[in-house]
């Protein structure tokens, strides 16, 4: 059963209906669930369909090509030398099929392109000189793959017979936390909300990782089970999953590594220093690839210029492996039902949730009831320049059109969040030394997102609207 993934389904139906032929890429990290997508759509019926192998030579991907062909013509091919010959031979199969519009899979596409292979320039071939060029204009052509860095550089910025030539790209995220309780209500895993919530900090909203959870322990277990006993399904998922998406791993892994200390952010200067590295357009390349998986976000301080945007690390599951996996020598298969309450776990669970919440702006802004105002949001940070001064950070603000500012404090709490006197004279003055810093003539409201809502005292009334986390539940078009 298909969960969630209405828009994406429509914007694949919708290339039946359109006139001219279509090329659609469909992209995302691993084991996000893009094929599944596409066979469910299509109800697994296609004029052709094929799937790279991985780490496998031009002579073994040709192979495995025509092994495609033949299964969708049900004749015999020779066998192709080249990835001409090859999409030659795919243009005689499709030329004989009757359906009204010919749907043509390919998966994996980056690991057909193997070195000095000429994929690409084949692929472009056919599809300018051919697919295009049919008068009949009945060709949907979906290639689909997980290498971002791959897509990016040979489809999207491809300067030669492929530039402009997609007409549709879909990119498919992570499930929300509402598409998860879905997912979880199917397989009927009987968690609370809470344990979705926590889920979701440890692996985010990969469908395949929820897969793996076992209906019949708790979330407790099911996480000791998969990432700390000695054959956990996820323990070295973090490698794994780098691997799969870039061919040099360890820049990337460095850039999250860095991201990873630093909970506000990093901007490019700072990277770069940190980093030992040069400004470059390879360094812009990582960064946007990391970016486009879903592993780090960018965003603008308020008050900033652009070239001091900041880089944050949000992936729950590469947050979980630095605090949880990497340099950590673990013997215990029961590590985290121990962990749990814990000093350590404690402050993950803190920075978990406000990565949780960065993943669910939408519902938020849905929750406040300004979903309908125009509004962008920023992180915010003042850097104190004598030590007279005070500095002061806040993570997220919702800058909005109808001249209010919401400063947004996320708290991860088991009951309801109790304020302290102590807590609420750090929020006046961080409200104080934005108001003052900023010169903002906005009304400034704060909100407090959290899990259970907050426990009303004498020292509550700084807050004016509280978000809690049955909102984040809320389902988003």
């Amino acid at each position: 059963m298909l969960i969630g993934r209405k828009k994406e389904q429509q914007i694949l139906r919708n290339l039946l209906q359109k006139e001219e032929s279509q090329f659609c890429a469909v992209y995302g990290r691993r084991r996000v669930g893009k094929t599944y997508l596409i066979r469910e759509t299509f109800n697994y019926q296609f004029a052709f369909q094929h799937t790279g192998f991985a780490k496998m030579p031009l002579k073994k991907q040709l192979a495995g090509f025509r092994d495609s062909l033949q299964a969708a013509s049900g004749k015999k091919y020779r066998m192709p030398r080249t990835w001409f010959e090859a999409f030659s031979l795919l243009e005689e199969v499709l030329s004989e099929k009757k359906e009204h519009k010919k749907v043509v899979f390919l998966d994996e596409l980056s690991w057909m392109d193997t070195p000095k292979s000429n994929f690409i320039s084949a692929l472009e071939h056919f599809w300018n000189s051919w697919a295009t060029a049919r008068r009949e204009k009945d060709i949907v052509l979906i290639i689909c793959g997980s290498s971002t860095s791959w897509i990016t550089k040979k489809i999207f910025h491809n300067r030669g017979g492929l530039h402009n030539r997609l007409t549709e790209r879909i990119h498919l995220l992570p499930f929300s936390l509402a598409e998860c309780e879905q997912y979880a209500n199917v397989a009927g895993l009987n968690m609370s909300r809470k344990d979705i919530a926590e889920a979701y900090m440890i692996m985010g909203g990969v469908p395949f990782y929820w897969s793996l959870l076992d209906r019949q322990y708790s979330l407790a277990q099911n996480t000791d089970m998969l990432f700390f006993s000695n054959d956990g399904k996820l323990k070295n998922e973090f490698n794994e999953l780098y691997a799969s998406l870039f061919e040099n791993t360890e820049p990337y892994m460095a850039i999250v590594e860095t991201l990873g200390k630093k909970k506000k952010g990093m901007t490019r200067l700072e990277l770069e220093k940190v980093l030992d590295e040069k400004s470059s357009g390879t360094f812009s390349k990582r960064l946007e690839d990391l970016e486009m998986s879903g592993f780090i976000r960018s965003y603008v301080c308020l008050g900033k210029k652009e070239r001091n945007t900041l880089y944050q690390l949000i992936d729950p599951l590469t947050l979980f492996y630095f605090h949880f996996i990497k340099n950590k020598r673990k013997t215990d298969k029961h590590y985290w039902t121990k962990s749990i309450n814990t000093p350590t776990h404690n402050t993950w669970a803190g920075l978990a949730f406000e990565r949780l919440c960065l993943w669910h702006i939408p519902q938020i802004k849905q929750a406040l009831g300004i979903s309908g105002i125009a509004s962008n949001v920023y992180s915010w940070a003042y850097q104190p320049k004598s030590e007279d001064e005070q500095g002061a950070q806040i993570d997220l603000l919702i800058d909005r059109g109808d001249q209010v500012i919401n400063l947004c404090e996320m708290k991860f709490s088991e009951t309801e969040f109790s304020m302290t006197k102590k807590e609420e004279e750090r929020l006046r003055d961080r409200k104080n030394i934005f108001s003052e810093v900023t010169k903002s003539r906005k009304a400034i409201h704060y909100t407090l997102v959290t899990t259970y809502g907050l426990k009303r005292n004498i020292h509550t009334g700084i807050i004016q609207q509280v978000v809690v986390l049955d909102d984040l539940f809320r389902h988003h078009d």
